[in-house]
């Protein structure tokens, strides 16, 4: 695509509020957003060939969703703050490694997507955010799930294919998660603690490709109590 048509783009979007610049192998940002007006409240510059997240996204504090999926983007500046508006942020595939503390800023914040990055800790800012209610951290190369997690408001959190070795028994504090996703780490079966089956509310555990088979898992202390909210769940879907 031509300049002509990412000029239009950028036209549209002074009208609508609406910028999408995906899938132009852009490697920088168009200048025109430097100047560009603060009316964006949804920004789309995914499957591009961005390397940084620029400081000027900080000016458009309008932004609800911002959309940086498929780029080589290896750190995001701590200005995304004062994007306190923001309700949506989807940054997978990317290069990730952390994620700024000052997201904790977003109160607003409700789906977090950062699967396939190379995030390698728990990013316990996520923690503090009472309004999130998924968060996919797929596909990185988380080891542990820390005990700060009991603070996490979500109820959906996905960490399928990490290198999780260890779950917090605090995991089973958390207020709304109901679906949590495990699938393909390295989990050995007492790492599954009873208060996770017991006391918590998830009523969807998925475990499948981890270091033990399903026998141990059905015979883990807690798993009938498990069972029950998840079956009862699925009568209220039928």
């Amino acid at each position: 695509m031509g300049n002509k048509q990412v000029k239009q783009h950028f036209e549209t979007a002074k009208k609508t509020g609406v910028l999408k610049i995906s899938l132009l192998r852009l490697d920088e940002f168009p200048s025109a957003l430097k100047t560009f007006p603060n009316v964006l409240k949804t920004l789309d510059i995914s499957e591009n060939r961005f390397t940084v997240l620029p400081e000027d996204i900080a000016k458009f504090t309008l932004l609800k969703h911002l959309n940086a999926s498929g780029n080589k983007i290896a750190t995001v500046p701590e200005c995304i703050g004062v994007l306190v508006k923001l309700e949506t942020l989807n940054m997978m595939n990317n290069l990730l490694t952390t994620v700024p503390r000052s997201l904790a800023s977003c109160t607003h914040l409700k789906q977090v997507i950062l699967s396939n990055n190379q995030i390698n800790a728990f990013p316990v800012v996520f923690c503090e955010l009472k309004q999130l209610d998924l968060l996919d951290l797929s596909r990185n190369k988380i080891t542990e799930v820390p005990p700060e997690v009991k603070s996490l408001q979500v109820t959906e959190l996905n960490l399928n294919q990490n290198q999780i070795t260890i779950v917090a028994e605090e995991i089973a504090d958390c207020a709304k998660l109901k679906t949590l996703r495990l699938e393909e780490n390295c989990l050995q079966i007492a790492a599954i603690h009873p208060r996770i089956l017991i006391e918590s509310k998830v009523c969807n555990l998925c475990v499948d490709g981890n270091l033990f088979n399903s026998k141990q898992f059905t015979e883990l202390q807690g798993y009938d109590a498990y069972m029950e909210r998840y079956t009862a769940v699925r009568k209220k879907i039928s």
